[in-house]
This record gives C-alpha cells, sequence and structure tokens, in this order.
C-alpha cells in the first residue's frame, strides 16, 4: 500500500519562534526529511547568508535528535510527531483523504457515531459540524426542501436546522416570512 503513496508524503512552512523572521520548510517524501531554512534579517552581516537545508534517510531522521528539537521548535510537537510516525512507515490514510471525501462518508453515519467522531480531532470536529455535512444530512433526510426552508437554513445553519422539531421549524418560518415582508414592504 505504501508504493500507492506520492513522492511527497507531508510538507509545510513556517516562520521561526518570535523575534525570529527565518522562514522554513519542512518536506518529507518517500525516503527522506528535508529541511530547509531562510534567514531573514536586516542586519548587514546576515545579507549574504544563502538558504540552508538538511536532508537525512527516515532512519537517519529518527536517530537525529538535534534535527527533531528543531522541528519541534518551529512547526510543534503534533507536527514533530507526525512526520517521526511517517518515518517509521506508520502511515494515516484517513488523514490523507480530502474534506470533501470525508464529508460524503461522514453523511452515512448514525448521529452518535457522528458525535462520536466529532471527539477524536480537531479536524473531525470540525467537519462533523461543518454547514455543509448537515444540509448532506438534511438533503438526504428530507423529501423536497422549499426555498424558504432553504433561506432559513442558510440564516441559522443547517444543523440547527436538523434539529428543529417541526412545530418550531413552522414558527420560524412564519417569523421570517413577516420580518422578511415587512422590510420589503418598507423600501421605497
Amino acid at each position: 500500500m505504501a508504493s500507492r503513496l506520492p513522492e511527497t508524503l507531508f510538507e509545510t512552512v513556517g516562520q521561526g519562534p518570535a523575534p525570529s523572521k527565518d522562514y522554513y520548510q519542512l518536506l518529507v517524501t518517500r525516503s527522506q526529511v528535508i529541511f530547509r531554512w531562510w534567514k531573514i534579517s536586516l542586519r548587514s552581516e546576515y545579507r549574504s547568508t544563502k538558504p540552508g537545508e538538511a536532508k537525512e534517510i527516515h532512519e537517519d531522521f529518527l536517530e537525529n535528535l538535534h534535527l527533531q528539537s528543531q522541528t519541534a521548535l518551529i512547526f510543534g510537537t503534533r507536527i514533530l510527531n507526525y512526520v517521526i510516525n511517517l518515518c517509521k512507515g506508520k502511515f494515516d490514510f484517513l488523514e490523507r483523504l480530502s474534506d470533501n471525501l470525508l464529508l460524503n462518508i461522514i453523511s452515512y453515519l448514525d448521529l452518535e457515531d457522528i458525535a462520536r467522531l466529532s471527539q477524536t480531532s480537531h479536524r473531525f470536529a470540525k467537519l462533523c459540524m461543518s454547514d455543509k455535512l448537515w444540509e448532506q444530512i438534511v438533503q438526504s433526510t428530507c423529501d423536497t426542501i422549499t426555498p424558504d426552508v432553504r433561506a432559513l437554513a442558510e440564516d441559522t445553519g443547517w444543523r440547527q436546522l436538523f434539529f428543529t422539531n417541526k412545530l418550531q421549524l413552522q414558527r420560524q418560518l412564519r417569523k421570517r416570512k413577516q420580518k422578511y415582508g415587512n422590510l420589503r414592504e418598507k423600501q421605497p
């Protein structure tokens, strides 16, 4: 399965911690970890400094504590742990899926499973709360969605609409019609 992976497994960029203005890139390929840096300074002694690069094969990166600490300092421990796992051959294929594909998969889950999934990571919490997901869920559970209901969902959110009972929904639609009807009457 690893042979189906693209050549570049992971890439990120960032700026050094304050007050540094230096710029960094971390690139993980199938065989190497490449750490690049660009010195950014107004001081004359650093103006001629050329960009730097450190390349390590995965096994050497796992033993290079200095490069690991630099990675953690610039990009954080979460990124460092992810890179270490990549170097050990532990690929998170779910993490590599696009948000649109994950939203499509999540839309088939039961509500309890969506709630549990939202607690597993920041990314899944964001996806499980997204309007795009709840719009898919509402569309799959409703026969038709009237323009008034669609407008209300865009105002209040699709998740809110899904959990609103029919009586409350009818009340909200009436209020919305009255509000926008009054606004149209006031316009010259």
